[in-house]
């Protein structure tokens, strides 16, 4: 996508975000989370990746599934059954601890001052797949405000569904038009966006390999390059 279409073509009035793994450090938290709880297990034949794998696969049909439940609820049963499929049964304890992580994820480095660079043109905020009080505390720890924090508990639905954009964009009171989504996730974001037709920045940490058929979208690999992109004057 060129860069022009980020800021002139129609100037956004909000950028959003996804939460974990693009702005806190989910594949970091985890992993040593769950390397502590394979460490206990005296398992050497299975690795962290292999869970969180696992667990991704599982978080699909879970929060595809009907009612909805709280993803408090999808984390704790997501990594019993990734563990399962690895021949692990961790005890209530060690999946309470894994599944509690979220609430003690910090931010990427470099994410705090380049969220405040875009504060000063921009309004902010969060499209996440969590709970109202599973992410405020993962919130607070950014350290930066954000005018908006909308959850697939308030919109009773989880990305890549798009009633949770449709949801977020009625509170807002904005159009898709109006945003730019920034985000880790390619099935859960960047899929999305692709339907909805959003302008969307997606941030490569892991030097992962984007999926075609969801462009036209940017790639950067952290947010000091998204920054850059949205703020092309600073440069």
């Amino acid at each position: 996508m060129p860069e022009q279409n980020f800021y002139q073509d129609q100037p956004p009035k909000i950028i959003t975000f996804d939460c974990y793994g693009t702005l806190v450090q989910w594949y970091e938290v985890l992993t040593r989370e769950i390397n502590v709880t394979l460490g206990e297990l005296r398992v050497t034949d299975v690795s962290a990746a292999a869970i969180i794998d696992s667990f991704s696969a599982q978080g699909r049909r879970l929060t595809a599934e009907k009612p909805h439940r709280l993803y408090k609820d999808i984390l704790r049963t997501g990594f019993v059954d990734a563990f399962a499929e690895h021949g692990l049964m961790p005890s209530d304890d060690q999946i309470e601890r894994i599944a509690s992580s979220p609430l003690k994820m910090g931010p990427h480095p470099e994410v705090p001052a380049a969220l405040r660079r875009l504060r000063e043109r921009y309004k902010l905020a969060i499209f996440t797949n969590s709970d109202d009080n599973l992410i405020a505390p993962t919130v607070a720890s950014i350290g930066v405000p954000f005018d908006y924090v909308i959850t697939a508990e308030q919109a009773g639905a989880y990305k890549p569904s798009r009633d949770l954009f449709e949801y977020a964009y009625k509170k807002i009171g904005v159009s898709p038009n109006d945003t730019v989504h920034v985000a880790m996730g390619m099935y859960w974001d960047m899929k999305a966006r692709h339907d909805l037709g959003l302008r969307g920045i997606w941030v490569n940490r892991r030097g992962e390999t984007g999926n075609p058929d969801w462009l036209p979208y940017a790639e950067v690999t952290d947010l000091d390059e998204a920054a850059a992109l949205l703020l092309p004057n600073q440069g």
